[in-house]
């Protein structure tokens, strides 16, 4: 190992690369919608939940990076633990106390939402145990995502109701899809166009349930979805393999567009935190990649 690769600020970076902090902006997204679908309410309580969800969703990235050392020494010899930057052990250390404060934070609300947070963590934990070892493994992803949504609506005034469930649904299927793609990427496997149709899930929910006073908006917040994920596609399937990677990260972005289509027709007045929290994600994506 060199001097360079042990320094504090190989290490730093090497952290930064292993919690793919640039996709942290929509896991606050994610919990912004929750928390609005849920009827909002004490701002307080919002801030706990982005801490105990930014907290688990850093235990989970390091935890697949440990899970994942093996194979990562033979396919991804660039990741920051082969390279010898930041020891496994660190990592292992570091996913537990994180995985462990995110609970006790978001216990400090009330029952059901501890309750939903033991069930994001059980589905952190299988995901990046079984990941690598069943096909639908994305679908456990996707779950991931979904109770976020919910977890966050527990903490708002009335809680989740049946468009919260189904915005959740839709988020999910759209992070399946995206991750099945990630699959094909980091895996070297041939295109696989399926997966590609669950990324419209959201589309089909906002124009479904946005009528009357919020046809226009949810119209217009569909349209930009679409032209965001047609461009994301065909950088995926429309150019060389190479740029799948790239494609993913867009897509990876693009949850925030997910969010505010779920949410903007009936809350105009905080549309503009989501194109915040979108731009704030592409400009972290130069610094740190987002798989």
């Amino acid at each position: 190992m060199t001097m360079t690769q042990s320094s504090p600020a190989a290490m730093l970076r090497g952290l930064l690369a292993l919690g793919r902090i640039s996709n942290l902006p929509t896991v606050w997204s994610n919990c912004l919608a929750g928390w609005l679908l849920g009827g909002a309410g004490d701002w307080n309580l919002l801030a706990v939940v982005l801490a105990g969800a930014s907290s688990l969703y850093l235990g989970g990235v390091f935890l697949n990076d440990a899970v994942d050392v093996s194979w990562d020494r033979r396919f991804r010899p660039e990741r920051p633990i082969p390279r010898g930057v930041v020891s496994e052990w660190l990592v292992w250390a570091l996913s537990f106390a994180l995985l462990t404060s995110g609970l006790l934070t978001l216990s400090l609300i009330h029952l059901r939402l501890l309750q939903l947070a033991w069930g994001l963590l059980l589905a952190i934990v299988a995901y990046n145990v079984w990941h690598k070892r069943i096909a639908w493994a994305p679908l456990l992803m996707g779950l991931c995502r979904g109770l976020l949504v919910l977890l966050a609506a527990s903490a708002a005034v009335y809680g989740p109701d049946g468009l919260t469930v189904w915005s959740a649904v839709a988020l999910g299927l759209y992070v399946a899809g995206l991750s099945w793609i990630a699959r094909g990427e980091s895996q070297g496997g041939a295109a696989s166009y399926g997966p590609s149709v669950l990324l419209f899930a959201p589309i089909v929910l906002c124009l479904l349930v946005n009528d009357g006073a919020y046809g226009k908006q949810g119209l217009l917040l569909a349209f930009v979805l679409f032209c965001w994920l047609l461009g994301c596609l065909v950088t995926a399937y429309g150019t060389p393999v190479a740029r799948r990677k790239e494609a993913v990260a867009k897509l990876l972005a693009g949850i925030v567009l997910v969010d505010l289509a779920a949410v903007g027709p009936a809350f105009p007045d905080m549309v503009l935190l989501f194109p915040a929290l979108f731009l704030l994600c592409l400009v972290l994506q130069r610094f740190v990649p987002a798989t």
